[in-house]
């Protein structure tokens, strides 16, 4: 039995690490807080350098989200319990790979019952798995739902809603059938990645597009799709493409 537990605390809100920080010394002693963090990115450092036990992690963050953290780890075999102002993106993905969470504002009662379950999830060496078990499961869950993080939390997103992606400095914007673009922090390579993507292809370097939305293919190498986006197609993959459109 682990009895010395190593933690670290990252939310870009000050008051709300400060806050939390307070209730796990007052409520478990036995847990050392090693460091907090408003900046992501270093704590991405602090961890794969000093392996923490157990980490808080908020998931809506600017620059990085709590899944972008996460996916940067190497080897994450450390307990996470996220932190989220946004239950219903929780319950489905995290919930079901056994991972603590608790919801803004915190509830003492349901910190304590995070916490405790993470201690004894300590001493059964399970976090790597059920982690990874996390990040394939972002990206991938079923043959007509994709969940997609975004910088509120998670969508789900119904495949068929999805006209095309667009690579941005690094993000992803998805740009669906009968509602607002959504914005991910996942690079657009990522989703190139999906199985379950199969009627999407990568045109250009930035565009990856659901070919049951194409309207119109133009010889000097544009597509016209169904919301009447022109899209560029790279030289390089144009006859790839035609015969991919051909045996659809």
């Amino acid at each position: 039995m682990k009895t010395n537990i190593n933690a670290i605390l990252i939310d870009d809100e000050k008051n709300a690490l400060e806050s939390l920080a307070l209730k796990i010394s007052k409520y478990f002693p036995e847990i050392t807080i090693t460091n907090k963090f408003q900046n992501p990115q270093k704590a991405v450092i602090e961890i794969n350098t000093n392996r923490p036990d157990l980490v808080f992690l908020d998931i809506e963050m600017p620059i990085l989200s709590g899944f972008d953290v996460l996916s940067k780890i190497k080897n994450p075999d450390f307990e996470i319990i996220f932190v989220t102002a946004y239950s219903q993106y929780a319950m489905d993905a995290i919930k079901h790979c056994a991972i603590g969470y608790i919801v803004k504002p915190i509830d003492n009662n349901d910190l304590k019952n995070a916490i405790k379950n993470a201690l004894q999830n300590i001493n059964q060496k399970t976090a790597l798995e059920k982690n990874r078990l996390l990040l394939e499961n972002l990206v991938n869950t079923n043959n007509s739902t994709i969940i997609i993080p975004t910088q509120k939390g998670l969508s789900f997103i119904n495949i068929t809603d999805i006209i095309r992606f667009e690579g941005i400095d690094g993000y992803t914007q998805i740009i669906l059938k009968n509602s607002s673009p959504i914005l991910s922090s996942y690079s657009i390579g990522k989703f190139t990645k999906i199985d379950d993507l199969q009627n999407f292809y990568l045109i250009h370097k930035s565009h990856f597009i659901n070919i049951n939305y194409i309207k119109e293919y133009l010889n000097e190498g544009y597509l016209i799709m169904c919301n009447e986006d022109k899209l560029p197609i790279a030289k390089l993959k144009r006859n790839d493409f035609l015969e991919k459109i051909k045996n659809s």
